[in-house]
């Protein structure tokens, strides 16, 4: 692997994102926000908790559904961005160091202090976290169940965008790879694990 993650990080870190005269945060080919992930979190958990019991796992897959979603669309717009390759391009060799730089892009942002454990081209990758934002919520502790629904989905993303071919606007891409947690803080582990499978037919 020839990423500089370190490096990556610390110039990531060091980009300034400002909203326009419309309050609208332009960076990475994408629209991002500020919101407290208080929000985020709060958001989430109100759609759980006021769900009935027989359609939380639904409500749960629509999350990651959601995620997945975003990620995707991000992800690309991460991987084609200046920024990108001005830092990260210079490092990248195959799709592999794609896949590590986006992640170290990841932690750079805050979302959550990511790194790749194993990773089995276009089959298979484990990511362990730290720090994620949705390992802070009032809810968790409560639950029985492991709730990174936003890493979840954005490593289902990642993966399709390095190994499903070429992007697509639709979307339907990102459905190529579906993520398992297997771990989570929210759940008294040491750190959040999440384990990426290629969808069966």
């Amino acid at each position: 692997m020839s990423i500089d993650r370190k490096k990556i990080i610390d110039d990531m870190s060091k980009i300034q994102v400002l909203g326009n005269s419309r309050g609208l945060i332009e960076a990475f080919n994408v629209y991002v926000n500020q919101l407290p992930t208080n929000f985020w979190n709060t958001f989430a958990e109100r759609l759980v908790a006021k769900s009935n019991l027989d359609l939380v796992s639904d409500v749960e897959n629509l999350l990651i559904y959601a995620a997945r979603e975003c990620g995707y669309h991000t992800g690309y717009g991460i991987i084609t961005s200046e920024e990108w390759k001005a830092i990260v391009q210079p490092m990248v060799e195959t799709t592999e160091d794609v896949l590590h730089g986006a992640f170290a892009v990841f932690t750079a942002w805050g979302w959550a202090q990511t790194e790749i454990l194993e990773l089995v081209p276009g089959e298979k990758m484990v990511v362990r976290a730290y720090d994620y934002y949705e390992a802070d919520s009032v809810l968790y502790g409560r639950l029985d169940r492991k709730c990174a629904y936003m890493i979840q989905g954005v490593c289902s993303a990642f993966m399709a965008l390095a190994y499903s071919g070429e992007y697509e606007t639709d979307g339907s891409k990102a459905l190529d790879f579906e993520c398992i947690q297997t771990k989570g803080i929210e759940c008294g582990d040491d750190y959040g694990e999440f384990v990426i499978e290629k969808r069966k037919e």
